[in-house]
């Protein structure tokens, strides 16, 4: 019973699945009411994390951790999921697949990266990650009527299935070398140099690179995020990237912390792949969500490049960033849904034509929001890569640094191109004018957020470094 009592957010959140598929299951036409549940069960759980125990606990023979690493990664997870959740229910209307399964798949996903982030057992890890990914291979073909949305099923559930193959034969390599699947007794076999656990190592890195979308790794990523329903891109394009960056850090900072020569190279060939195919490949993008594909692509290059540094304040930026970049793609994808002609959404960049003129508010939104992807400061965007350009010259990871700024000017020259767009060619028919505080009031704040930011960055700042994993 006693360690029962730390995981009340998993246990919680498990009944309520269950309670909730069983409602859907027995009442018709139940889609409204189990999308108003659901959201009252992500915030009951924050409010569950925010008062319970963040002191380092650790249950189940060590192999499930709760500190305040955990609940930093969870509470962001569960608040990207409720404002993703916000802004989706509108399009999942409009487009008829409001199902009452959507919500309860994301409520599944969300509690295979509960289970991941809290692992300290690659056994635990795995279960974590698999859960997580069954409901995301149901969550990309879930529009079953359209066939870009099967075939984006199809091509993550291949991928992702073959990178969790690779994973499982690393975890698998590491426990027949080491003979532990502990996190900490890895750590200590794994500072005397064996290469068979620096063979497993690579593997499980190789299924995390897939996961989070870093090159080389990142083909699924552009094909699924334009073919899947937008509402399931904002999800894919926000929360697993959580996740996925949360167990990047812990695998490295923890089981893996004596093998820092070897796995830097690698993360830092990741960081500059990520970041140069991000900037380069984008340019010539007219789908606006393959666009937010390969931008992902190039973010998760600049989080990684804080990983590879190898110190606590590479890991705190990462952290940094991961949760301003959370806030800027929730805005982004707000104005995506926003661009609905006819009754039908587009996704063509050129349709943007002149909505500056039609939509000022709107289009002065997704400005903010384009510059701050663009690391332009003094918004949000800028700081976030600021702090990682930081920590990685504080490594004298020089050449990475200089990579990362030059990316950066590349990527502004796409974000540049759609803002030329909106302003300054000829207006098209105005899209549909409706106001939805579902999708307004997160734009709003997602604003609001990335245009304060510079004046109390020290929130942030002080709230991340008083987190540990070490």
């Amino acid at each position: 019973m006693l360690d029962l009592q730390f995981l009340i957010p998993e246990i919680f959140l498990s009944i309520s699945i269950f309670s909730l598929l069983m409602i859907g299951v027995f009442i018709k036409d139940s889609f409204q009411t189990i999308y108003r549940l659901s959201i009252i069960v992500i915030l009951s759980l924050i409010l569950i994390i925010l008062t319970g125990s963040h002191e380092l606990t650790k249950v189940f023979s060590d192999s499930f951790v709760i500190d305040n690493f955990s609940s930093y990664s969870k509470i962001l997870i569960l608040i990207s999921t409720f404002f993703v959740l916000l802004i989706s229910k509108r399009h999942l209307i409009d487009i008829k697949n409001n199902k009452f399964e959507y919500p309860i798949i994301i409520l599944l996903s969300i509690l295979g990266m509960f289970i991941m982030v809290s692992s300290n057992d690659l056994i635990l890890f795995y279960l974590g990650l698999e859960l997580q990914s069954l409901a995301l291979y149901i969550l990309a073909s879930i529009d079953r009527d359209n066939i870009t949305s099967s075939e984006a099923g199809i091509k993550y559930f291949v991928l992702s299935a073959l990178s969790s193959g690779l994973l499982l034969y690393g975890c698998s390599l590491i426990y027949g070398f080491s003979g532990s699947t502990n996190f900490e007794q890895i750590a200590i076999l794994s500072k005397d140099f064996n290469a068979g656990i620096i063979f497993g190592m690579v593997f499980i890195l190789v299924g995390l690179a897939f996961k989070v979308s870093a090159v080389p790794f990142h083909m699924w990523t552009p094909d699924v995020y334009q073919g899947a329903p937008t509402s399931v891109t904002s999800y894919f394009s926000v929360v697993p990237k959580i996740a996925g960056i949360a167990i990047f850090i812990k695998f490295m900072y923890l089981p893996f912390q004596g093998l820092l020569t070897e796995w830097q190279y690698i993360l830092v060939f990741m960081s500059i792949g990520s970041m140069i195919l991000g900037a380069v490949a984008a340019i010539g993008q007219k789908n606006i969500k393959r666009l937010m594909a390969y931008s992902s692509i190039g973010h998760i290059g600049y989080a990684i490049a804080g990983i590879a540094s190898g110190t606590e304040n590479g890991f705190k930026s990462t952290l940094v960033y991961i949760s301003i970049y959370v806030v800027m793609n929730i805005g982004a994808f707000a104005c995506i849904l926003l661009m609905k002609r006819s009754g039908k959404y587009v996704e063509d960049i050129n349709e943007l034509s002149g909505i500056s003129k039609n939509h000022p508010l709107v289009s002065l939104g997704l400005l903010i929001i384009l510059f701050s992807l663009a690391g332009i400061p003094p918004l949000a965007g800028f700081f976030a890569k600021f702090y990682v350009f930081m920590a990685v010259i504080e490594s004298g990871m020089y050449t990475l640094a200089i990579i990362g700024l030059i990316t950066t000017v590349i990527s502004a020259f796409y974000y540049i191109r759609v803002i030329k767009i909106m302003y300054f060619d000829e207006p098209k028919k105005p899209f549909e004018k409706f106001v939805d505080y579902r999708i307004h009031g997160p734009l709003l704040l997602s604003c609001i957020l990335i245009l304060t930011f510079f004046l109390y960055p020290s929130i942030l700042n002080e709230f991340v470094s008083s987190i540990n994993i070490f």
